[in-house]
Formats: C-alpha cells, structure tokens, sequence
C-alpha cells in the first residue's frame, strides 16, 4: 500500500509541470480601459494649451485606444470651447478637433453658459454639455473615472 502511495505521489508530480507546459499560457486577459476626467477652469490661451497638452500625453502614456477622456469645462474654463476665442488660435483649434476625433468630449456647464450668456451655437461645432460642470465630474466619478483638477 505504501508503495502504492509512493508511486501516485511520484507520477503526480512529475506529471503536473507537464500538464502546466502543455496548457501553455492564459491569454484571455481583457485590454484595460482607462478613463479620466479633466476639470478645466482657468481662463486664458497658453493655460488651456496646456490642459491640452496633458490631454495628449495621457493618450500617448495609456493608448488612444484603451483610454476614454472627458474634458469637463466651466467657469472660466468655458472660454476653451467658445468659437470665437479658439478660432484666433488656429493650433488650437486644430489639437481640439483631433483629440475629438480621437474619441476625447469636450464638455461645457449649462449653467455656466446660461450666468455668462453664451449660447450653444457660440461654441465650437464639438463641444457637448451638460447640465452642471460640477455633477458631470462628480458622474464621471462614481463611474470610475480618474480625477484630474486643472485650475483654481
């Protein structure tokens, strides 16, 4: 019996790294989606160049395909997405568009644009928004986005 007892324990173990070798290795891990938030409120051109160098860096960093972005602006942060403000920056514009095309929202604050008096047709053709800049970021959170703050 002992030798019996012997014999399995050895077989077992010199069939289970054979038996591992054989399975080969588990490639069903699924590609990770990173997603992040930026909150943008500051004012001014060389500012918000460089919320959108950040924007771009990220993507470079984690993979425009494995990344969703959401770039939430209100208060003074609203005056990256109006028309008229991004149209005198023509290198902006342009980085805007294709972070767009990318896949990257660009959000303004309703209730931003209502205290500032700017309509939905001032801003640039992209340009999504929502209800409350504040309670999009705070959506954006409990949905498991990365919190990043650019501004005051």
């Amino acid at each position: 019996m002992k030798k019996l007892i012997k014999t399995i324990t050895l077989v077992s173990l010199i069939s289970l790294p054979l038996i591992c070798v054989a399975a080969g290795p588990i490639n069903d891990t699924p590609i990770s989606i990173h997603k992040v938030v930026f909150e943008v409120t500051i004012d001014g051109a060389e500012k918000w160049e460089g919320v959108l160098r950040n924007v771009v860096n990220v993507q470079k960093s984690l993979g425009a395909k494995t990344i969703k972005i959401e770039v939430v602006t209100h208060g003074k942060g609203i005056g990256m997405l109006v028309d008229t403000k991004v149209s005198s920056i023509p290198e902006m514009k342009a980085t805007i568009q294709k972070l767009h095309e990318s896949g990257v929202v660009f959000a303004v604050c309703e209730n931003t644009m209502k205290r500032m008096h700017i309509n939905k047709d001032q801003l640039v053709p992209l340009a999504a928004t929502v209800d409350s800049g504040v309670s999009e970021v705070i959506r954006k959170q409990e949905s498991g986005y990365a919190y990043i703050k650019i501004g005051e």
